[in-house]
């Protein structure tokens, strides 16, 4: 943490002598001490750590003693008291009228209230809200209530949280946009300059003026871009409900505030402390009395006096110059390695002069018995002003490490996308007759991955990421047995006889927006537990987001040019820095995309493919930009056509499938590119897979004629085949191969007795019998012809098989058993739906309805209504009107023939209550038939369901 105190002068340099100034502008000469050196800023003080604890009864929230005033310097920083809202409402995040407005920043008058400088290019300015001419609001909820339709909507579709259920009217909206967990995914979609600007309010008065916060974000010195990208960052707070008031009352939504502001345990990026009147909370009168006199300031008779004259002590520039232009030069360098953060610092109970000195006048506030922090208003004074050391109103740039052309990026990428659909079939292929046994916790074991990477000769991340994407597209799945194993599932066979282009299609589109991530598996989980492939816990909604955006940042840069990936991660790491810093997952998620897309074809030597845009639904269309919207999916309907069209695009870039392969006299076959789909499955039941790369090589082997044989081919067939593919003679060696192994091939016959084995030439049996290999399998003789067997049908062929012999499976009817590669399929299986990562954005629809019930509610809570009747009970505010069932009923059917409107309590049948504005319509039979205002709808309502009724001030029915 930080070093002891004895070391507090080794640390201060020498000959580092700058005049101690505000906002970085030479002071006049006055007089006054030699010059101070300037210190190291951003270092850690001398004999001050950056990790203690708050001091006993000091507070987080930014409110000043009670009875207090706040002196107007417009020094951001500067405290405000804080009222409560008159209606109590949780939506309600700062005073509702009753707290001054802060001042104007330093060097601009209160009245200027001038619209910031012109807008961020590619960013519209937004117009700037009113600050007079209208009631301001008074709570969040009146600030939504001066919006408009679409500026709701804008609202529901940047945090859908907010319509799940439905508010019933714009207050429950107002508390529901307020809560932690709301506002915690809200904050999490900003990007790093709206989040600085959030950060900045939360250490600005409460409320501030647009000015204070201009000038804690530009500081003394101003900064245009940042000046000019500042009221987009305001209008996006405000228009997610993050911010409300005027630009002469900004209020932020107290929970992002409470969120946002600096405390001990959760540190404000800003680096900043907490205020004078927050840090002297609990402080002696004596010892503030004490802090004053040092400061050269007058003392005073009260707590609250000296806390507001310290704080205008630190608050003004000049004042503030001269005080520290009498500090000592070790003391400025202790000041120097806190001004920026951490402003915490650990001292002992005999501090150092200079740390003494700073202490004595308020510059530093003990905390606790072993700690002191900088008060905020003394480091704004040190930083000229500025909440932030950097603020970052624009994206880093997409820095790029190669370029091609277009033309041979879709080439490169079509190659790779062929050789993805080879993978995905091999891989199936292996396991059509069963593959490896699942875990008893779900997934695929560790040897089992290996074992399949090593037959597919990948690495196993990269087999465990082709066996997750299988598995995700529903062509793979456990069969459900008893004995449960891994096997294709039926919709591998539709699969397989789709066109290439769309076999890639729907696999891609699939690995876009699956939430099943491999790049997890053989890591831990939070249990400690190894994740294994095909297993439970790899779903990580925030995969679909990390690979979209991943893409949209490749199609902003020039067709054929592949990115830097650390260019890559510091622009998503500025979209969304909340979200970084809850860990590396998106970091992760971030790499693994750009590998998987070159895996998959998506892109083509680090570049975005033709038909990679298209797949990300990017192609003719602009990438979005950093915001909420970013974040979310498109429809099905939008990822449908974004794969057909991302199929037509890759279709003329996958070569054409061969009809013909080329035999070698060394019983080899060269395939000198894709195979027809018959040719290859028959070919691939024939021969073994040798080699792969730009050709094929297949090995004939006794045991792949053997197989061929099995799966219902004769010698001729196998011979006619050869003839008809080969561009080459047929090789005579291959030729006697065929014909040696059908020869014997059928000679013996296996049964289950529990199993069986029969000859016609009782030699062979004999000579089986006699051989010790098959000691195991119990054998007797039956007949001259026939031998019996313990063992299973299965271990009994294999066995034979092992033994050099050729035998053949029969049923029970006495015929050969034909056995085929597709034999072995799971029962029908959904693919696993990927995991959302909150509500899905709503659609119009659903949208206009939502909105609409909300203004209904809204204008039923809000109605005003006439005053009650000497005779009837006045319903107090929020509950239901009662008034008696003659007094119902005379005033509904005086509302019916008046057509006026009503405020009405009702309680439905499941005993729930509500309030509605009903018009009467006709009243009959004990009920009565209404248009709702609040339904939009009209409606009938049993009388004796009505608590009471009351006449509106307005007449919503005219």
């Amino acid at each position: 943490m930080g070093t002891s105190e004895r070391d507090l002068e080794a640390h201060v340099p020498e000959g580092n002598t700058t005049d101690r100034t505000t906002a970085g502008t030479p002071r006049e000469p006055s007089g006054t001490p030699a010059e101070r050196p300037a210190g190291l800023p951003g270092t850690t003080a001398p004999g001050i750590s950056a990790a203690d604890t708050e001091a006993p009864g000091s507070t987080t929230a930014d409110t000043a003693a009670p009875g207090s005033t706040t002196a107007d310097t417009g020094t951001p920083g500067r405290t405000t008291p804080n009222a409560a809202a008159p209606d109590g409402t949780t939506a309600d995040t700062g005073t509702p009228g009753s707290a001054t407005p802060s001042a104007a920043a330093p060097g601009s008058t209160a009245t200027d209230t001038g619209t910031p400088g012109s807008a961020v290019p590619g960013r519209s300015a937004p117009p700037r809200a009113p600050s007079s001419g209208t009631t301001p609001p008074r709570t969040l909820a009146e600030a939504l209530r001066t919006r408009d339709d679409d500026s709701l909507a804008a609202l529901l579709r940047a945090r859908p949280d907010l319509l799940s259920p439905v508010p019933g009217d714009l207050g429950l909206l107002a508390t529901r946009a307020g809560t932690r967990a709301s506002v915690v995914r809200a904050l999490e979609r900003l990007d790093r300059f709206t989040l600085q600007a959030a950060e900045a309010l939360a250490v600005a008065p409460d409320p501030a003026t647009y000015d204070a916060l201009r000038a804690l974000m530009t500081g003394d010195e101003g900064d245009p871009e940042t000046e000019a990208a500042l009221p987009h960052a305001v209008h996006v707070l405000r228009e997610q409900a993050l911010l409300w008031g005027a630009d002469d009352r900004l209020r932020l939504v107290r929970t992002a505030r409470e969120l946002l502001a600096p405390s001990t345990a959760h540190p404000s990026p800003t680096g900043l402390g907490p205020t004078v009147a927050e840090a002297t909370a609990g402080m002696s009168p004596t010892r503030l009395q004490a802090i004053l006199a040092a400061a050269g300031l007058p003392t005073t008779h009260d707590p609250v006096s000296a806390v507001h004259g310290l704080t205008s002590l630190f608050t003004d520039r000049s004042r503030m110059d001269a005080l520290l232009n009498t500090a000592p030069t070790d003391a400025l360098a202790v000041l120097d390695r806190l001004v920026w953060g951490p402003p915490y610092g650990e001292v002992s109970s005999d501090p150092t002069p200079p740390v003494r000195w700073l202490r004595d006048r308020g510059l530093l506030l003990p905390t606790s018995a072993r700690t002191v922090v900088l008060p905020r208003e003394v480091a704004l004074h040190l930083r000229a002003g500025r909440a932030h050391r950097t603020p970052e109103p624009h994206p880093p740039r997409l820095g790029t490490t190669s370029a091609h052309s277009p033309k041979m990026v879709d080439l490169t990428a079509a190659g790779q996308a062929f050789t993805a659909l080879s993978t995905v079939e091999d891989l199936l292929k292996d396991w059509d007759r069963g593959g490896p046994a699942v875990l008893r916790s779900g997934g695929l074991s560790v040897r089992d991955l290996k074992r399949t990477a090593s037959a597919m000769d990948l690495p196993e991340p990269t087999a465990a990421f082709w066996l997750e994407l299988a598995y995700a597209a529903g062509l793979l799945a456990s069969d459900g047995e008893s004995d449960e194993r891994y096997a294709p599932t039926p919709a591998y066979d539709d699969w397989l006889g789709l066109p290439p282009q769309e076999r890639w299609s729907r696999l891609a589109a699939t690995w876009l927006r699956g939430t099943r991530t491999a790049g997890l598996v053989g890591g831990q989980d939070a249990k400690g537990r190894t994740l294994s492939a095909l297993g439970p816990d790899l779903d990580r909604s925030a995969a679909p987001e990390v690979r979209r955006r991943v893409l949209a940042l490749l199609a902003t840069l020039p067709e054929g040019t592949a990115p830097d990936p650390g260019a890559v991660l510091a622009r998503l790491h500025w979209e969304r820095p909340q979200r970084g810093t809850t860990g590396d997952l998106r970091t992760r998620l971030a790499l693994w995309t750009l590998d998987e897309a070159e895996l998959l074809g998506v892109t083509g030597r680090g570049a975005l493919s033709t038909h990679g845009r298209a797949l990300a639904n990017l192609d003719g269309t602009a990438a979005p930009g950093p915001g909420p919207d970013a974040d979310h999916a498109p429809t099905q309907a939008e990822a449908a056509a974004s794969a057909l069209r991302a199929a037509a695009l890759l279709a003329p870039l996958i070569p054409e499938p061969l009809d013909h392969v080329l035999l070698q006299a060394d019983l080899t076959a060269v395939a000198p590119g894709p195979l027809q789909r018959p040719l290859a499955e028959t070919l691939s039941v024939l021969a073994d897979v040798e080699s792969k790369g730009g050709a094929t090589v297949y090995r004939f082997t006794p045991g792949s004629v053997r197989r061929a044989l099995d799966s219902g081919q004769a010698a001729s067939d196998l011979h006619a085949f050869l003839a008809t593919h080969s561009r080459t003679p047929v090789p005579q060696p291959l030729s006697y191969l065929i014909d040696d192994v059908a020869r014997r091939h059928g000679h013996l016959r296996v049964g289950s007795a529990s199993s069986y084995v029969r000859c016609d030439d009782d030699t062979v049996l004999g000579e089986i019998l006699a051989d010790k290999r098959s000691a195991g399998f119990g054998l007797r003789r039956l007949a001259p012809t026939v031998l019996a067997a313990r063992a299973e049908p299965a271990a009994l062929l294999d066995g034979l098989r092992t033994m050099g012999f050729a035998p053949a499976a029969e049923s029970a009817a006495g015929d050969v058993l034909i056995t085929r590669a597709d034999a072995r399929r799971t029962p029908a299986r959904t693919a696993p739906a990927p995991v959302p990562e909150g509500p899905p954005v709503p659609d119009e629809t659903l949208l206009g309805a939502a909105l609409h019930a909300i203004r209904a509610g809204d204008m039923a809570a809000n109605a005003v209504r006439k005053p009650a009747a000497e005779t009837t009970t006045a319903a107090s505010a929020g509950s239901l009107p009662r008034t008696s069932s003659a007094e119902t009923l005379a005033t509904v059917q005086a509302a019916a023939m008046t057509g006026s409107a009503l405020w009405i309590g009702y309680v439905n049948a499941d005993g729930a209550a509500s309030q509605r504005v009903i018009a009467p319509v006709r009243v009959e039979g004990g009920f009565v038939t209404a248009y709702d205002h609040t339904a939009d709808e009209v409606r009938t309502y049993p009388l004796h369901r009505i608590t009471g009724v009351a006449e509106l001030a307005d007449d919503l029915g005219a």
